[in-house]
C-alpha cells in the first residue's frame, strides 16, 4: 500500500500543494488531473521518490514494487527491445545477468554451483522462465512490431520507444503502478488493449492523462490537483467534473444567500440605528452581521481558452473532390488511388496507424505537397484553414504574439488583437513576449488564433491535441462540434472523434483505406 502524510511541495514562495493526506489502495486507479503547471507529473516524481517533497512523507508497505513509466527516452539505447522490458523488473534482470556471468565463467567451481543454485531458485519463483514471452505480450498489445523485438533501442523511433517504455512499467505485476502519458502514440487498438490491462490489474495504479476517454474508462477516483490542495474524488472523470461543478455552484449559491442577508442586514442597521425604539433590534442584528462569513471561492487554476470557428461565408453544394490520389514516398506506397468526395455537412476523421497517410494527405489537398497521378478540385465557394502536426516553421520569426497574429487579422489595431490573445490565455504583456520561446501548448493555441481569424469554412486538422491539456481540448471539442463548416481532421482522442465525426476514413499500411458514414463507436463496433 502507498500512503502520503502532511505532504507538501514548494519552490520558493510558489505552493504547488500543501499537507496532503492519501491512502492509495490496491485494485484502484487514481487518476490525477490539473491544469498546466498545477503539479502533476511532479506529484508522481514524489510519489516514485524521484523528488523529495518539501514536508511530509511518503510511505510504501515493505517488500512492494513500484514501477514508473520513464520518460529518458534514450536511456536505455544499447539494450535490446525484450531485455529493457524485462529491466522493468529490476531484480529479475539482476538475477538474470548474474546467472549469465556465473555460467559464462572459464572456472566454474563449487562455490559458483551453489550462488547459482540460489539463483536458479529465485528466478523459477519469479516465473523467470516466462519473462521474454510475457514482455512480447505486452509489446504486442501496445502495438510494437514483432520485428523489432530483438533490435537495439537506439535504432527505434522515438514514438515506438515510448511503447517500449510502457510495456516495461507494466512487466512484473507492480505492486504500485505510476503512469505519466501512458496513451502519448498509441492508436485506437493500442488504447483499447491498455484500457483492458489496467480495468484487469489487480493492484494501485496512478495515472495523469490528458485523454477524458481514458480517465473515464479506467479510473475509479481522480486526484484533482486545484487550489494548491489534491481533493480525491470517488469516480471516473466525468463524475469528478460534475461533482466538482456542483460543488462551486453550491458554494456560489450558499454565498449569494448570504450576501443577500448581509444586506438586509444592513439596511435594516442603517435606517434604524438612530431610532431609539429600535436601537436594540438594530445591536443585535450588527452582532448577527458579524457572525456571517463568507466562503472563500478561490478561482481556479484551469483555464479555459475560447476557441470559436466561425466562417466568413456559406458553403455551396460542392467542397472538395479527389479523384485517383497516389502518393509514394521513400519508395514507400502511402496513398494508393485515393477517390474521396467531401461534402456540405461532412465531420470527417482519418483513423489508423498509418499516419503518413493522413498527414500526406492533408498536405496534399492543402498544395503543399503534389501528388505522383490524381486531382484534387475544391468547391468555389470554399475557403479553408489547415493545422499542420509540424507547425515548427511559423514560429521561427523573432516577433512578438501581436505581430504574429497580426497578418491573419483584418482588424490591425493592437487593442483589438491583444484582445483576442487575451481570449486565448496571452493576457497583458504575455502577448508582447516572442513567438519563438513559445511552449508546446502556447503554438497550438496561436495556431487557433490563426484559423480563427481566417473565418473559414472548411477546417483542417493533423493531431490537434497534442501538447494541450485537458481544459484546451475540451474548449476544442466544443468548438468543432459548434462548427457550421465541414472538417476534416485526424486525432487520437476518442472523445474528440466520437462527439465530432459523422463519417470515418482509416488508412491502412499498404495504402489502402475504408471510408464509412458513421460515428466513432459505430465503425468500431463494426470493425471488431
Amino acid at each position: 500500500m502507498l500512503q502520503v502524510n502532511n505532504l507538501s511541495l514548494r519552490f520558493g514562495k510558489r505552493v504547488l500543494f500543501d499537507n496532503v493526506n492519501l491512502k492509495f489502495t490496491p485494485g484502484n486507479c487514481y487518476g490525477v488531473i490539473g491544469a498546466n503547471g498545477a503539479g502533476k507529473s511532479t506529484f508522481l516524481k514524489v510519489l516514485s521518490g524521484e523528488i523529495e517533497s518539501t514536508t511530509g512523507e511518503v510511505i510504501i508497505t515493505n517488500g512492494e514494487r513500484l514501477s514508473v513509466l520513464k520518460q529518458d527516452h534514450n536511456a536505455y539505447d544499447k539494450y535490446n527491445v525484450i531485455e529493457t522490458v524485462i529491466m522493468g523488473n529490476q531484480k529479475l534482470y539482476n538475477i538474470m545477468k548474474e546467472k549469465e556471468e556465473i555460467y559464462s565463467k572459464p572456472d566454474f567451481n563449487d562455490e559458483d554451483g551453489l550462488r547459482v543454485g540460489e539463483l536458479e531458485a529465485i528466478f523459477a519463483e519469479m516465473d523467470g522462465w516466462q519473462a521474454e514471452s510475457d514482455a512480447a505480450v505486452l509489446l504486442s498489445g501496445i502495438g510494437l512490431d514483432q520485428a523489432f523485438f530483438y533490435d537495439k533501442m537506439e535504432n527505434l523511433s522515438g514514438e515506438d520507444k515510448v511503447k517500449v517504455l510502457l510495456a516495461q512499467a507494466l512487466f512484473g505485476n507492480p505492486d504500485i503502478l505510476i503512469l505519466d502519458e501512458p496513451t502519448n502514440y498509441l492508436d485506437i487498438n493500442a488504447k483499447i488493449w491498455l484500457e483492458n490491462f489496467l480495468l484487469e490489474f489487480k493492484n494501485t495504479v496512478i495515472v495523469v492523462s490528458h485523454d477524458r476517454h481514458f480517465l473515464n474508462k479506467v479510473c475509479t477516483h481522480i486526484l484533482d490537483i486545484d487550489y494548491e490542495k489534491i481533493k480525491l474524488f470517488i469516480g471516473n472523470y466525468d463524475f469528478w467534473l460534475e461533482s466538482s461543478e456542483l460543488i462551486q455552484k453550491q458554494m456560489k449559491d450558499s454565498n449569494k444567500k448570504k450576501e443577500d442577508k448581509i444586506k438586509e442586514l444592513q439596511d435594516f442597521i442603517r435606517r434604524f440605528s438612530a431610532n431609539a425604539s429600535k436601537s436594540k433590534q438594530a445591536t443585535s442584528r450588527k452582532k448577527l452581521l458579524e457572525k456571517i462569513e463568507l466562503e472563500d471561492i478561490k478561482p481556479s487554476s484551469r483555464k479555459y481558452p475560447y476557441i470559436n470557428f466561425e466562417i466568413d461565408r456559406d458553403l455551396g453544394r460542392d467542397v472538395l473532390e479527389l479523384k485517383g490520389i497516389s502518393k509514394t514516398i521513400d519508395g514507400e506506397v502511402v496513398l494508393k488511388n485515393l477517390n474521396l468526395t467531401v461534402n456540405n455537412g461532412d465531420r470527417i476523421a482519418f483513423v489508423g496507424k498509418n499516419e503518413l497517410a493522413k498527414t500526406t494527405l492533408f498536405k496534399i489537398i492543402t498544395g503543399e505537397l503534389e501528388p505522383d497521378s490524381g486531382t484534387v478540385k475544391w468547391g468555389t465557394t470554399v475557403s479553408y484553414s489547415y493545422f499542420p502536426k509540424d507547425h515548427d516553421e511559423y514560429f521561427k520569426k523573432d516577433v512578438n504574439l501581436v505581430d504574429f497574429l497580426r497578418p491573419y487579422s483584418k482588424e490591425q489595431e493592437e487593442s483589438y488583437l491583444r484582445g483576442f490573445l487575451g481570449r486565448m490565455l496571452f493576457s497583458g504583456e504575455e502577448a508582447l513576449k516572442k513567438v519563438n520561446v513559445s511552449s508546446g501548448g502556447e503554438k497550438v493555441r496561436l495556431m487557433f488564433s490563426k484559423m480563427m481569424l481566417k473565418k473559414a469554412n472548411v477546417i483542417i486538422l493533423d493531431e490537434p491535441t497534442n501538447h494541450l491539456d485537458i481544459e484546451s481540448i475540451t474548449s476544442l471539442n466544443k468548438a468543432m462540434q459548434n462548427f457550421k463548416g465541414v472538417s476534416l481532421f485526424s486525432s487520437y482522442d476518442y472523445e474528440l472523434i466520437q462527439s465530432v465525426a459523422n463519417r470515418i476514413i482509416e488508412f491502412k499500411e499498404d495504402g489502402k483505406y475504408i471510408d464509412k458514414m458513421t460515428t466513432y463507436d459505430e465503425y468500431l463496433e463494426i470493425k471488431n
